[in-house]
């Protein structure tokens, strides 16, 4: 059986219960035809680049998935008759990634909390900052 990676966007007006139910009825399309769900992780309500079917948001899940060809196709078929999916993206991988994706580890690194300067210190112990050089002069120069 063959590894993808698969990725659908629902609409923003339905629950994040919905959608998990939606990703449940999915799962049970793969699995009856003989394929396996290895994770699944619900990326949230994030803005789309550009207007889909009047919509500028959307509830955005990550499926693995190990499966043959048709248990795909006919995911991808299902997914295309419900009106609550917007777009659909399936990728063949030579292996499936562990631990969690990019969109997760992202999410993770923005609450890093305070910045920092170079070498660890807080960004409030700055000097003062050295004053702007005025145009038409070169550095160095005397009048």
């Amino acid at each position: 059986m063959a590894l993808y990676e698969h990725v659908y966007l629902a609409r923003q007006d339905i629950s994040p219960q919905q959608v998990e139910a939606l990703t449940g009825q999915f799962k049970n399309v793969v699995t009856s035809l003989g394929g396996t769900v290895g994770k699944t992780e619900y990326w949230g309500v994030k803005s789309l680049a550009y207007r889909i079917k009047k919509n500028r948001k959307a509830h955005f899940t990550l499926m693995n998935i190990d499966a043959p060809p048709a248990a795909i196709a006919e995911l991808e078929r299902q997914q295309s008759i419900n009106e609550d999916i917007l777009r659909v993206l399936t990728l063949r991988v030579e292996t499936l990634e562990e631990g969690p994706s990019a969109q997760l580890r992202k999410r993770d690194d923005d609450d890093r909390g305070e910045r920092r300067g170079p070498g660890g210190a807080p960004r409030g112990d700055r000097g003062e900052r050295r004053p702007r050089r005025e145009e038409g002069r070169v550095e160095g120069e005397t009048e």
